[in-house]
């Protein structure tokens, strides 16, 4: 097992914001990609709200609710993180809500057989 210091990235988000009409977490997972950051991961939250928000965006069974909380996780070096915030900072011009905190970074490799 191979085990180093590494940073997560939090990234709050709505599920209606955008970028390019696309949806903005796809837009910040593709990058990370591209980017070639360690790893990526979207939730999809049941209740939440954030600073630009007067309601409580919450999903009842008797309606489908509109703009739900995203949270955006990405894992890498506190390096790439930080340069990969950066990055995404000056292509967005909607509001978004960000944490960093140093981690653990764990990987196993396989063995064949």
């Amino acid at each position: 097992m191979r085990v180093e210091q590494g940073c997560l990235l939090r990234i709050y988000i709505g599920e209606g914001d955008k970028h390019a009409g696309h949806p903005l977490y796809e837009w910040i997972v593709a990058q990370a990609h591209s980017k070639q950051l360690a790893g990526a991961t979207v939730y999809r939250g049941l209740m939440g709200f954030g600073p630009d928000t007067r309601v409580i965006h919450t999903f009842k069974i008797e309606r489908l609710a509109e703009d739900l909380p995203i949270t955006v996780e990405i894992v890498d070096s506190q390096k790439k993180v930080e340069e990969f915030l950066t990055f995404i900072e000056q292509q967005i011009v909607s509001s978004l809500f960000a944490t960093v905190q140093t981690v653990e970074l764990r990987s196993v490799e396989r063995r064949p057989g």
